[in-house]
């Protein structure tokens, strides 16, 4: 049995390479798009930071959509939301570890969500903080046509050299809320060189929404083996990664 888990977590990530290799070496900048693409959230962060952590939405209502992305926070803070083409990955923090279910049994206390059936894929060199990728994919985004001044949604692909993550669990008896008490509540931790997919939404004029009010984008990750996911808190690499806008 252990031979055969084996064989298959192997063929596994060799397939997970593969894909990688491919995307990195066909890299290249195509031509930019007008967007179409419609996104939509539910609660908001400034309402969650006055104590409101009552559900907004029911993941259930988006099982059976096709090309869905969305990211957000389980109801009451009890887990993080990210659903990459339509397969959720909800991340809770348990004593011991991190446990991903894969339905849509779930509600939110906030939610962002696109459809995007399609994306173009441009190579981004090294970055060595969250806050010069943000800066990066807005100058990309730009050169590409896209309104800079609508949110949009983006994926990112590869091994960063490093990823700090966290996985809140609210105590419910807390009633003072604070970004970093969010951080501290549940699981937290860095990936080092670890294949990854990021789904972001970015946007400058969302902050308190569904972007923190230092930042400009909002942002989780999985593991290509499935075993991790949860909000992105920083990132940097030496290494080229592979950025996907939508396109129409």
């Amino acid at each position: 049995m252990n031979k055969e888990h084996n064989l298959k977590t192997n063929v596994f990530h060799i397939l997970g390479w593969l894909l990688l290799f491919y995307t990195l070496s066909a890299c290249q900048k195509q031509g930019g798009k007008d967007l179409n693409i419609e996104i939509r959230y539910f609660g908001a962060l400034k309402e969650i930071m006055a104590g409101d952590l009552e559900s907004r939405f029911d993941l259930l209502d988006l099982k059976n959509k096709n090309n869905i992305y969305a990211l957000g926070a389980g109801k009451d803070l009890k887990g993080e939301i990210q659903v990459f083409n339509s397969k959720s990955s909800y991340s809770s923090a348990r004593a011991s570890g991190i446990e991903i279910d894969s339905t849509f049994n779930h509600k939110a206390s906030l939610l962002i969500y696109a459809r995007v059936p399609g994306w173009d894929s441009v190579c981004i060199s090294g970055f060595s903080s969250l806050a010069q990728l943000e800066d990066e994919i807005f100058t990309i985004a730009e050169s590409k046509g896209i309104d800079i001044n609508e949110p949009f949604p983006f994926l990112l692909e590869g091994r960063p050299e490093s990823l700090e993550w966290h996985v809140i669990n609210w105590d419910e008896n807390d009633k003072v809320h604070t970004h970093d008490k969010h951080k501290a509540s549940g699981l937290s931790g860095q990936l080092n060189d670890e294949l990854i997919q990021v789904l972001g939404f970015f946007s400058r004029n969302h902050k308190g929404v569904f972007t923190h009010h230092t930042r400009d984008s909002h942002m989780h990750f999985r593991t290509f083996d499935g075993k991790m996911a949860g909000h992105l808190d920083e990132i940097s690499t030496s290494d080229n990664l592979y950025l996907k806008l939508p396109k129409k």
